[in-house]
């Protein structure tokens, strides 16, 4: 019984590591996003409202940022996202962000742009591009249906 009862807790202590190191690593990713001086502001554009966003500092925010001005029809999935494929491939770096957060811009596979606008669970991986500065009305722009969103460079 004594065995059983520390193994319990060892298990528990585990799980318990493991999900605060997801979170401490989703954390940085976004502080990084936030403070590195090396980011890129880019300005996304939903019918007359418009939003800015910082890119990260990776291999695929610098691809996308390479074909920017992009105009992308992007299509409603989950009343939480919107998505539109991409014409060419973005190298890929894709993790399990646990939570997705209101703003998120991400990159699904290797050619699916994804702009969240409601934070929620997932168990899907992505490959993070970059942040909506404020995405308070994020929602109420980009609508219930699909949707043509234009992103350029700020």
């Amino acid at each position: 019984m004594k065995i059983a009862f520390v193994f319990l807790v060892s298990l528990i202590g585990i799980q318990g590591y493991a999900c605060h190191q997801n979170k401490t690593a989703d954390r940085t990713i976004n502080s990084n996003i936030a403070s590195n001086p090396d980011t890129m502001t880019i300005k996304i554009t939903v019918g007359t409202s418009v939003f800015t966003a910082t890119l990260g500092d990776n291999k695929t925010a610098a691809a996308f940022k390479s074909r920017l001005p992009l105009t992308i029809q992007m299509t409603e999935l989950n009343r939480n996202e919107k998505y539109g494929d991409l014409s060419e491939n973005l190298p890929v770096n894709a993790s399990l962000p646990g939570t997705i957060q209101n703003g998120d811009l991400m990159l699904y596979g290797s050619r699916t742009l994804v702009l969240f606008y409601k934070t929620f669970s997932t168990s899907y991986s992505y490959t993070r591009i970059g942040h909506v500065h404020n995405p308070s009305g994020l929602a109420a722009a980009l609508g219930a249906g699909d949707v043509s969103v234009t992103f350029e460079e700020e």
